[in-house]
């Protein structure tokens, strides 16, 4: 992971808000269903490699490199838009997603373990 800027715009780079380890959390969206499909994590890098290439890039914690979601499964994810919050402290990217976004096969991340409300 690169502490420096990198490639990505300085303008850009200026703006994030990025957490002590200098990631953003990035959330993957279907773009034409508005389905939340996954949360990732991008640094300066994987963010000007996401905008450059199409194709979202992340920074894995646990094994420590970058990585492009799909080149080993298949399950890519074309991106159409790249938007920041209101306060530049997270990235929501609207995909197109083919296949499977989460790693346990299922389409989406969020639909296994949904809690209960009320109690």
């Amino acid at each position: 992971m690169t502490s420096m800027t990198g490639g990505l715009d300085p303008a850009i780079a200026a703006r994030l808000k990025r957490s002590a380890d200098g990631l953003i959390p990035a959330i993957a969206q279907q773009y034409d269903t508005g389905e939340v499909l996954m949360l990732g994590w991008m640094d300066d890098e994987a963010l000007h490699r996401t905008l450059t290439t199409g194709r979202c890039t992340y920074w894995s914690r646990s094994r420590r490199e970058y990585w492009v979601k799909g080149d080993t499964s298949g399950h890519v994810q074309h991106v159409k838009s790249v938007a920041l919050d209101c306060d530049a402290d997270t990235v929501l990217v609207r995909v197109d997603q083919v296949g499977a976004a989460c790693h346990t096969g299922a389409r989406t991340c969020f639909d296994a373990d949904v809690l209960p409300l009320g109690q």
